[in-house]
C-alpha cells in the first residue's frame, strides 16, 4: 500500500474524483438554493454524503456494475443503428433531467416574475424532494468516477481499497468546500445563471456519451464523445471571464 507506485495513483485518483465531483457540487449547489436557508448546508452535506455511499456501493457491486455495459437489445434500421446498454440508458435519461432542469431554472430565474420565482423556490421543494432528486443525478454521476477508478486502479494491489479511499477522501474535501462554494454563488445571480448553463452543457454531454457508449449512427453517422478536456475548459475560461466582470463592476461601483 506504500509504494510510491499506489502512493501516486492513490494520489492522482483522488484529484480526478475531485474534478469529476464538480459538476455534482454545482447541482447540489443550484438545488439547495431553492430550499429555506436552515436546510440548504444539510441538504450539501447529505447529497455528498449520498454521493460517497453510492460510489462504495456500485464498487462493492462491481461485477453488476460491469454488467450494465452489456447490450440489453440491439436497433439497427436504415436510418438508426444502436446497441443500447443499462449504462448507456442512466446516462440518457440523466442527461435529459439535467437538460430540463436547468432549463426549467433558467427560466425561474431570468423570465419569470420575481414573485412567482420566490414562492416555486421556497414553498414547492421541500428538503425531501431535494434529496430525493440530488440521489438520482448522484447515480448518473457516479457512472464517471468509478469507471475512472477501475482505469487508474487496474493491476494495482488492493485496487479495491485505493479506489474506497479516494472516493472517500474527495467527498470529504468536497464537503468542507461545498458550502463556502454555495454561498458565494448564491449571492452572484450572474454566477446562478453561468452554473446552470454549465449543468445544460453537462446533460448534453450525458446525452452524447450515452449515443457513443451504444454506438449509435444516424444516417450512417457515428455519433462520437465530448472530450471532457474541452468540458471542463469552457467552464474554467467562462469563469475566468465572469470573474474579471465581478471586479470590474466592484470596482464601478467604489469609484
Amino acid at each position: 500500500m506504500f509504494t510510491t507506485e499506489v502512493l501516486s495513483a492513490l494520489l492522482t485518483l483522488t484529484f480526478l474524483e475531485i474534478v469529476l465531483g464538480i459538476d455534482n457540487i454545482l447541482f447540489i449547489t443550484l438545488l439547495s438554493d431553492k430550499l429555506p436557508t436552515e436546510d440548504r448546508k444539510k441538504a450539501t452535506q447529505i447529497g455528498l454524503l449520498l454521493a460517497m455511499l453510492l460510489r462504495i456501493l456500485l464498487l462493492m457491486g462491481i461485477s453488476f456494475f460491469i454488467g450494465m455495459q452489456d447490450n440489453w437489445f440491439v436497433i439497427h434500421t436504415t436510418y438508426l443503428s444502436t446497441e443500447v446498454s443499462g449504462q448507456s440508458i442512466i446516462l440518457f435519461f440523466g442527461g435529459l433531467f439535467l437538460i430540463y432542469k436547468a432549463t426549467k431554472e433558467i427560466y425561474e430565474r431570468v423570465e419569470a416574475p420575481q414573485d412567482s420565482v420566490a414562492s416555486v423556490s421556497k414553498e414547492h421543494l421541500s428538503l425531501t424532494k431535494a434529496i430525493l432528486q440530488i440521489t438520482l443525478i448522484n447515480i448518473v454521476f457516479s457512472f464517471d468516477s468509478i469507471l475512472t477508478a477501475i482505469g487508474m486502479t487496474n493491476g494495482l494491489p488492493h485496487a479495491f481499497w485505493l479506489m474506497v479511499i479516494a472516493v472517500v477522501a474527495s467527498v470529504l474535501i468536497m464537503m468542507l468546500f461545498a458550502n463556502p462554494v454555495g454561498q458565494f454563488v448564491n449571492k452572484h445571480p450572474s454566477l446562478q445563471v453561468l452554473g446552470m448553463a454549465f449543468l445544460l452543457l453537462i446533460g448534453f454531454m450525458l446525452v452524447t456519451e450515452a449515443a457513443h457508449l451504444s454506438h449509435t449512427q444516424v444516417l450512417n453517422q457515428e455519433i462520437g464523445s465530448i472530450p471532457k478536456g474541452y468540458l471542463y475548459f469552457s467552464i474554467a475560461f467562462s469563469l475566468g471571464v465572469e470573474f474579471i466582470n465581478m471586479r470590474l463592476r466592484k470596482q464601478k461601483v467604489t469609484d
